[in-house]
């Protein structure tokens, strides 16, 4: 088990799949105010952290990963009879701790309860999200890490641009388990394979094999 601040850039990136701009010294006052301004533009999120403040719109590339792999945590979870909330990529923010987060997926599991159907998420008073999806494969990002572990989310799939690897919040820190906690037995490994399989073979055959593979790691 590995600790890991913020994962390596990887030398394999060429593709460019955002476009992005980071500004220093942005008040949080102005971080709200453009998030009400751009609220009405789907696709652009914004990352704070103490000031810094990263604007991304995907393209298309980035967007096809990470539906790709939220649809694979879906069908496992599905199939295993897990119940959970996709919330997409809402706005989560902190302002006492001077940080916010529009993630490229995410969803409610074990604290599904705490949030049903709420209209409005409060990390002051309510969970963050159980699990994310992160897809960074461009250079360079503001780190998202830390803002994470600052609001207690517990694990994290990341796609570099080379693997898709899985993380889980240790004493404020990310550290690379064994395997997934929101769906036992799902590895970084496990993960990689089907986002490869996903673009070699058709999209039914693909969901066959995750199915089929959730129904026989179950009935270990």
């Amino acid at each position: 088990m590995s600790t890991v601040l913020d994962a390596p850039e990887q030398s394999t990136r060429k593709v460019p799949a955002v476009q992005k701009v980071i500004l220093y010294d942005i008040s949080w006052e102005t971080y709200e105010r453009l998030l009400a301004e751009h609220g009405a533009h789907a696709g652009t999120r914004f990352s704070y952290d103490c000031g810094a403040l990263e604007i991304m719109s995907p393209l298309i590339i980035h967007e096809r990963i990470n539906r790709r792999l939220a649809t694979i945590f879906e069908t496992i979870a599905e199939e295993r009879g897990v119940d959970f909330d996709s919330v997409g990529s809402s706005t989560f923010r902190r302002e006492d701790l001077k940080k916010g987060f529009e993630p490229d997926s995410c969803f409610y599991i074990t604290h599904l309860e705490r949030v049903r159907e709420k209209a409005q998420i409060n990390l002051r008073i309510d969970p963050p999200p159980d699990l994310i999806i992160e897809v960074d494969i461009t250079s360079p990002s503001l780190p998202r890490f830390p803002i994470f572990a600052a609001v207690g989310v517990p694990e994290v799939w990341r796609y570099d641009g080379a693997r898709v690897r899985v993380f889980a919040l240790s004493t404020g820190e990310y550290v690379e388990p064994s395997e997934s906690a929101s769906l036992p037995g799902v590895t970084g490994d496990v993960l990689t394979d089907f986002l490869a399989k996903s673009k070699m073979i058709k999209r039914a055959p693909w969901l066959h094999g995750i199915r089929e593979w959730a129904r026989h790691t179950l009935s270990k």
